[in-house]
């Protein structure tokens, strides 16, 4: 997802745009903050593999489209609009992408965090031969 700052977008984008939507420190939880972006997948677009501030919980929420998503080593996930996930702190994100080559996808993240956590998302070499789609 990036580091709040959004990604380019071009006509034929592999990768993901991500758009900053919200930040703000939780009042009754000193430290804490919540930041939202969202991440829009052009048709075949996906993310690199990634982990997270290393205090970050996530709760992903797909807006349209379908994401394919896997956390860890849990089994890939094909998640369609109005469905959702989670990431734990520490977690790492092996599979981030449009499951459609044809239609683009959205998906909102939301992330609790510590507020002096600035960069979201830190690409990781990807160790992991590639996922079939489910």
């Amino acid at each position: 997802m990036g580091a709040l700052a959004p990604a380019p977008a071009t006509a034929h984008e592999t990768t993901e745009k991500v758009t900053p939507a919200f930040r703000q420190a939780i009042p009754n939880l000193p430290g804490k903050s919540l930041v939202a972006v969202v991440v829009d997948y052009a048709p075949g677009a996906a993310s690199r593999p990634h982990v997270h501030a290393k205090s970050a919980f996530i709760y992903a929420y797909v807006l349209s489209g379908a994401i394919e998503s896997r956390v860890d080593d849990g089994p890939v996930q094909l998640l369609h609009a109005g469905e959702s996930f989670h990431e734990p702190p520490g977690a790492r994100h092996v599979v981030s992408r449009n499951a459609s080559q044809t239609e683009p996808a959205r998906l909102l993240a939301v992330f609790v965090l510590d507020t002096g956590d600035t960069l979201l998302t830190t690409p990781t070499p990807s160790t992991q031969p590639p996922e079939d789609k489910p």
